[in-house]
């Protein structure tokens, strides 16, 4: 509501992108249906006082649902032009195979996105339920068909929650108490992790760069079309996420970082 306010006081929905979300499980039930998907496009679309939302994203998915309704309902509002695309966070791949395989036999608009997380460190443990990673040597073959297809990937927790701050360390994890903070010590702060940051931390004094700005850096060269979400506690961190977007990794860096072996400089 305070965005949809912002964005209508000052007349600039044509000069944005808006991502919305929709069908998030509730404690009652699993939501990814066609009533629930109607029923979020239309609450988003009035709280944000807009008429279209640009990438709609169903933010969760339900394995024992059909695709076929959920990509018809889909359409549906895409072709009254309440969402110009859609997409699926935390989708597995084979579902969004499955659900583009149903649009092409049917001559439907298929999803134009996908939004599993995606970062430098591995999600060992998922910080909420039925949360889709493709980082890591077991999520090869969804990386493999993100860079097939070049399905545009929003990666979100690009940055794994704070991890690559360099706030976190094996001998200080207990010390944090706030919940976004207890997350990621949950959810990042392992071994192999820490190595993948120590050597991201290597490259930045290389490069003359701050760490975050390698991790991100890493996100953005991979070899498929992919965006990263992130989240920006003040005006110097947008900056600094922003400069990123210069930084050049060679394939043998960008490897380097996940896997180790011999420093690329």
């Amino acid at each position: 509501r305070a965005f949809g306010r912002w964005v209508h006081s000052r007349g600039v929905r044509e000069q944005i992108v808006i991502i919305g979300k929709g069908a998030h499980h509730s404690q009652d039930r699993r939501r990814v249906t066609p009533f629930d998907i109607t029923a979020d496009i239309f609450d988003t679309l009035a709280r944000l006082r807009t008429d279209y939302i640009d990438l709609y994203l169903l933010h969760r998915d339900d394995p024992s649902v059909p695709v076929g309704p959920i990509v018809e309902v889909l359409n549906e509002h895409q072709a009254a032009g309440r969402i110009h695309a859609f997409g699926g966070s935390n989708w597995s791949h084979l579902r969004l195979e499955e659900a583009n395989a149903y649009a092409a036999a049917r001559g439907l608009v298929p999803f134009a996105a996908g939004s599993p997380n995606f970062s430098l460190a591995i999600q060992v443990k998922e910080p909420w339920d039925n949360c889709i990673s493709i980082t890591g040597p077991a999520q090869a073959a969804a990386r493999a068909f993100y860079q097939k297809t070049q399905l545009p990937l929003f990666a979100w927790s690009s940055l794994a929650g704070g991890f690559f701050s360099e706030r976190f360390r094996p001998d200080n994890l207990e010390t944090f108490t706030a919940y976004l903070d207890k997350l990621c010590v949950e959810s990042y702060c392992y071994p192999e992790n820490f190595a993948r940051l120590e050597r991201a931390a290597t490259l930045a004094r290389v490069m003359g760069v701050t760490t975050p700005q390698v991790a991100l850096a890493y996100v953005l060269s991979q070899p498929w079309t992919v965006f990263t979400l992130v989240g920006c506690a003040n005006r110097a961190e947008f900056a600094a996420n922003a400069a990123a977007l210069e930084l050049q990794l060679t394939p043998t860096a960008v490897t380097w970082l996940a896997e180790g072996g011999t420093p690329p400089f």
